[in-house]
């Protein structure tokens, strides 16, 4: 999946599986900057962190276990870095259940989005907040269009300003990573920093049972 930020060349990816990702990161270039913009499972977080030099951006967070997790990964990596080579700290975005939705991830719009704000800013020195990020309710993405307002936008727009100001920062210094291939025009209309759309540029993905990371060439197969 790419995101768009901008820069004069694609270089920033992301990525919905931790394992996939890994995999993908031992075999390209350490150029790309990594995204994890799936759903994290707690006993993930450490080996990702720690495995993948050039992961740039958790996007999933949404609690303090797995917050610290993460801090935990990237720390035993900048133990190991020597000199240049130690890795900048790791950007995460803190996910917010804009919708409400009882399947949905994410922290409740309010005080838990800046507790855990807090916590990453204050207790995880190998982190950067980098922002929040939402996957909104369906049925808004596919009502969305440019003319329209999102409402899942409009909540993550008001809990970014909102930790903004409860933890005394610029709300520039939060990005917004919202919108995806269904509604990214109206979610860059509606102030998104990022958008991810993995469909529009790729088709749709296969089920993860048929994908595969890389051929079977070792073996001959055609």
């Amino acid at each position: 999946m790419a995101l768009h930020q901008a820069s004069p060349s694609q270089s920033h990816f992301g990525e919905n599986y931790a394992q996939e990702l890994q995999e993908k990161a031992a075999l390209l270039p350490r150029t790309v900057k990594w995204h994890m913009i799936g759903a994290l499972q707690t006993n993930k977080c450490k080996p990702l962190a720690e495995r993948v030099p050039n992961l740039w951006c958790v996007s999933s967070v949404d609690s303090a276990k797995k917050a610290n997790a993460l801090e935990k990964g990237r720390g035993a990596l900048a133990e190991r870095a020597e000199g240049e080579h130690k890795p900048e700290p790791l950007r995460v975005r803190v996910q917010v259940n804009t919708s409400g939705e009882a399947g949905k991830s994410g922290v409740e719009p309010g005080d838990a989005v800046t507790a855990l704000c807090r916590h990453i800013r204050d207790e995880c020195p190998h982190l950067q907040l980098d922002g929040l990020m939402t996957i909104g309710a369906i049925a808004r993405s596919q009502a969305a269009s440019e003319e329209t307002t999102n409402e899942d936008f409009v909540a993550l727009r008001q809990a970014r300003d909102d930790v903004a100001a409860e933890l005394g920062v610029r709300r520039e210094e939060l990005q917004l990573s919202m919108g995806m291939s269904a509604d990214f025009e109206a979610a860059i209309v509606q102030g998104s920093d990022e958008v991810r759309v993995g469909t529009t540029i790729f088709g749709q993905r296969p089920a993860r049972a048929d994908a595969k990371v890389k051929e079977d060439v070792e073996s001959g197969e055609d």
